[in-house]
């Protein structure tokens, strides 16, 4: 790896995904839950938040329309990424904490593979940070 390489790999963003009911760690950088509703049974103090943007969360007919049925999250974050697309503020204020430095997106559902979280980060991938 040359130093060019490695100024490159330093100057991409690090977004993790967790489960809000996981322990935090050090490595979580910042902590910010992307549910538009609060986690059953999770506290605050508990939940060791920087930040809850629930902003940038999934509508509530979107949500609901998804109900984490894997058969349709290609469709799911189509329509979310059209959502996104149209919210700016939410938008450019997790863009800019990301950018300074490392972000973990949190949230409540059961599936670690179909949830808001990892469409958010996918979305976040592809728009220019």
């Amino acid at each position: 790896m040359t130093s060019d390489d490695r100024k490159v790999v330093a100057m991409i963003p690090t977004i993790r995904i967790k489960r809000i009911y996981d322990p935090a760690t050090q490595e979580d950088g910042r902590r910010i839950l992307v549910d538009r509703v609060w986690p059953r049974g999770m506290t605050k103090e508990k939940a060791m938040l920087d930040l809850w943007l629930k902003e940038i969360a999934p509508g509530t007919e979107l949500r609901k329309w998804f109900g984490h049925d894997p058969a349709r999250w290609d469709e799911f974050k189509l329509r979310y990424g059209k959502e996104l697309d149209v919210n700016g503020e939410a938008v450019a204020l997790l863009r800019g904490l990301i950018a300074e430095g490392p972000v973990t997106l949190l949230y409540s559902a059961h599936d670690v593979e179909h949830n808001q979280a990892v469409a958010l980060a996918d979305y976040l991938k592809h728009v220019e940070l």
